[in-house]
């Protein structure tokens, strides 16, 4: 079992201000649509926001219930500033209904601004790319391999009916991070798994090796953000697995729209919507999913997913209250867009609280090399007074590794340790650079000086 210890810290504030859980997970017919009592006269209540038409989902009809979801994706997108006319933007997708709605909803917008640039005479503001990550997880699963070819056949046709903008699919086995031009990447992937023992972290080191390889596809192919499809209900069970693995500090990194951590920034559009609400939309739209690429949670992953879902059946406003307090959090510096002039293509009455908001990107955070957490005061401290005695570049990157990695993760005996060491992908290694790593754990310290002046 993994840890149980959390940690707040630092990071608590008193303003009001994905992963291991899967959407299409959600069938059709469990879907619950509240049933309204008929009028007095006998006849189905009508919709609460248009009045015309015949409730479907909650107390809206199906067109208006659409709209509303759409209208949380896009005010998600503008408010916090996802989309520039310049931008180029990889969409992962994993052939469940979050992901499946995110690539729908981003399509419409593209088109928009496309039949926007060809009616323009002037077609000065230029239209958004978009392109298609698909991580092939074959060999980290037991599916057999022609289904899986048959999945991701069926993954193109999807894709190529997106028109008239045509979008480019990047398919990249997950195990090709692991190699470097050679073909041994499924053996040394399978002999990284090996080396960990608790499941939890097993599935959890593959979600890592996930976004590695997603980062990639982007670096290589000249995309400038990545969009996942985290959802409200995703996100609740992050919240919590993350709380129970001991990862409270680095938590309100993990859930923000925007994470600028990563050397691609990642942003979550679909962060207000539940997932229910988005396998009704792929209902209502037709939008084809792909239920065979999904992968059931394991360990403290299962028992969370299994344990929010108890809640929601409960109260489905539970994992919407469950990310509401963990908005509490004070976010870090790189959970929001600072590059100057970035927001000049915002609406007027937006663009000021971006414009004046205080950039601390000069900020440095130690992260962990192997989940990318943000190290807390007591890890940094422990950290500065081993490392005058490290000389191996493996025991720098061990220090480095935050607790729940520590616990999870990595080896507890030696030789398997070294050999985790050596298999790892260069991209968690090149994280750890031992030469400046002193002079930015100072920079993250608390000096005596400071405290003094606090007091003085």
């Amino acid at each position: 079992m993994s840890s149980c210890r959390t940690t707040c810290q630092s990071h608590c504030s008193r303003s009001d201000g994905a992963q291991d859980f899967n959407e299409s997970s959600i069938p059709i017919q469990n879907i619950s649509i509240a049933a309204e009592p008929p009028t007095s006269n006998g006849l189905p209540a009508p919709c609460s926001k248009c009045g015309a038409e015949e409730r479907f989902y909650g107390s809206m009809c199906a067109v208006c219930f659409r709209g509303h979801v759409f209208g949380k994706f896009k005010l998600a997108v503008t408010n916090n500033a996802m989309i520039s006319p310049s931008d180029n933007l990889l969409v992962a997708f994993s052939g469940g209904h979050a992901s499946r709605v995110a690539l729908q909803f981003i399509h419409e917008m593209q088109y928009k601004a496309f039949t926007s640039w060809v009616a323009s005479k002037s077609q000065a503001l230029p239209v958004f790319g978009v392109g298609v990550a698909f991580v092939d997880e074959r060999v980290a699963s037991n599916q057999p391999s022609c289904e899986v070819d048959k999945a991701i056949e069926e993954i193109k046709l999807i894709v190529s009916d997106l028109a008239p903008v045509q979008k480019e699919l990047h398919i990249l086995p997950i195990e090709s991070i692991c190699s470097l031009g050679s073909n041994d990447g499924k053996s040394k992937l399978n002999g990284l798994l090996e080396t960990i023992t608790d499941t939890t972290g097993r599935e959890d080191f593959l979600h890592f090796l996930r976004m590695l390889s997603l980062q990639k596809i982007a670096l290589e192919r000249g995309y400038n953000k990545l969009v996942l499809g985290s959802c409200t209900s995703a996100i609740a069970r992050h919240i919590i697995s993350a709380t129970v693995k001991g990862r409270g500090y680095s938590l309100p990194a993990d859930f923000q729209y925007v994470d600028v951590r990563w050397e691609i920034p990642v942003v979550l559009p679909l962060r207000d919507c539940l997932a229910q609400e988005l396998s009704m939309v792929c209902h209502l739209d037709g939008l084809k999913t792909q239920k065979l690429l999904d992968r059931p949670c394991v360990g403290i992953n299962a028992l969370v997913s299994s344990f929010v879902t108890r809640l929601q059946d409960e109260n489905p406003s539970r994992e919407s209250t469950i990310l509401r307090t963990a908005e509490k959090l004070k976010p870090f510096h790189f959970n929001k867009f600072s590059k100057n002039g970035y927001h000049d293509f915002l609406p007027s009455r937006l663009r000021s609280k971006f414009q004046n908001v205080k950039d601390d990107s000069s900020t440095k955070e130690v992260l962990c090399p192997i989940c990318g957490s943000p190290l807390d005061e007591s890890d940094l401290q422990n950290l500065i007074k081993k490392q005058e005695n490290y000389q191996e570049s493996i025991d720098y990157f061990i220090s480095q590794c935050c607790q729940s990695c520590h616990f999870q993760i990595l080896p507890k005996n030696e030789v398997p340790l070294v050999q985790f060491y050596a298999l790892l992908p260069q991209p968690f290694t090149q994280r750890v650079n031992i030469n400046s790593l002193r002079d930015q754990i100072k920079d993250c310290l608390i000096s005596d000086d400071d405290d003094l002046d606090d007091y003085s």
